[in-house]
C-alpha cells in the first residue's frame, strides 16, 4: 500500500472516530487507525521514508484553552508514543507550546493522532458529570483528563509494540538508531531538560482512563468492522 492511500485511511478512520457519539464504534476506528498507523511508521523507518531528508525534524505545536496545560500533556504523550521526543516548553502566544522532535514520517503521525485525539478528548469531557457530592468539580474534571491521556498513551504503545514484533528482522536496530538520532537532535537545542510529574487532587482519573479504553485496540472483530466501514 503506498504512503498516501495508507495515511489517506488513516484520516478517514479518525474522522469516523470523531464523529460518531457511539463508543463501541468509536473504539473500533481509533483501534484500527492505531495498528495501521503503527505497522505504517515501521515501514516508513525501515524503507528509509524520509525523502532526500534523513535527519530528525522539529516543530512546535501550541494548544489553546480551556485545559490548555492538560491537553498540552496529551500531546506529549502521543508524540511519545509514537517514536518522536516532545518537550513542554511552556505558555506562548496562543496558549501552551510543545516543541516535538523526530523524523518526518513520525511527526506527521504525531499530529494526525493528536488533532483527533484532542477533539475525542474535549468531546468527552463535555459529557462529564461529576459525581454527586464532588468537593471540586475543577479537579475531577482535570484528572478525568489526565487519565484520559495516560490510557490513549499505553494503548498507543502497545500497538507501537505489536506492530515491531510483527516487523521484519532488524527492525529494533532501525529503530534503537533512530531515537538515538532524535535525542541528539533535542540534546542540541535543550541540553538541559528538568522533568516533571503532573499531580492531581480530583477523584476523575479512573473514569478518564475508562474514557481513554474506549480506543481499546485488542476488541475482537476491529479490523473486519472498520473495513467494512472503510469499503462504503
Amino acid at each position: 500500500m503506498s504512503e498516501d492511500r495508507t495515511l489517506q485511511r488513516v484520516r478517514k478512520l479518525l474522522a469516523k472516530a470523531e464523529r460518531t457519539d457511539n463508543e463501541h464504534e468509536r473504539a473500533t476506528f481509533m483501534a484500527a487507525a492505531s495498528a495501521l498507523m503503527a505497522r505504517h511508521g515501521i515501514e516508513q523507518a525501515m524503507l528509509g521514508g524520509e525523502s532526500a531528508r534523513r535527519a530528525p525534524g522539529d516543530r512546535i505545536v501550541t494548544v489553546g484553552g480551556p485545559w490548555a496545560r492538560e491537553k498540552a500533556r496529551l500531546v506529549c504523550l502521543v508524540a511519545q508514543a509514537v517514536r518522536c521526543r516532545p518537550l513542554l516548553i511552556g505558555r506562548g502566544e496562543g496558549g501552551q507550546r510543545v516543541h516535538v522532535f523526530g523524523f518526518g514520517s513520525d511527526l506527521e503521525r504525531a499530529d494526525m493522532l493528536a488533532t483527533s485525539l484532542l477533539l475525542q478528548m474535549v468531546s468527552g469531557l463535555r459529557a462529564v458529570r461529576p459525581p454527586p457530592g464532588e468537593p471540586s468539580p475543577r479537579a475531577y474534571r482535570r484528572s478525568w483528563l489526565l487519565g484520559f491521556a495516560d490510557e490513549v498513551h499505553r494503548l498507543l504503545r502497545e500497538a507501537e509494540e505489536r506492530a515491531e514484533a510483527q516487523a521484519a528482522s532488524g527492525a529494533a536496530l532501525v529503530l534503537a538508531d533512530r531515537q538515538a538520532e532524535v535525542e541528539r537532535a533535542v540534546a542540541r537545542v535543550y541540553p538541559r531538560i528538568r522533568r516533571s510529574v503532573p499531580t492531581t487532587s480530583g477523584t476523575g482519573y479512573r473514569d478518564g482512563v475508562e474514557a481513554g479504553r474506549r480506543a481499546d485496540l485488542g476488541r475482537p472483530g476491529v479490523r473486519e468492522r472498520a473495513a467494512a466501514e472503510l469499503s462504503r
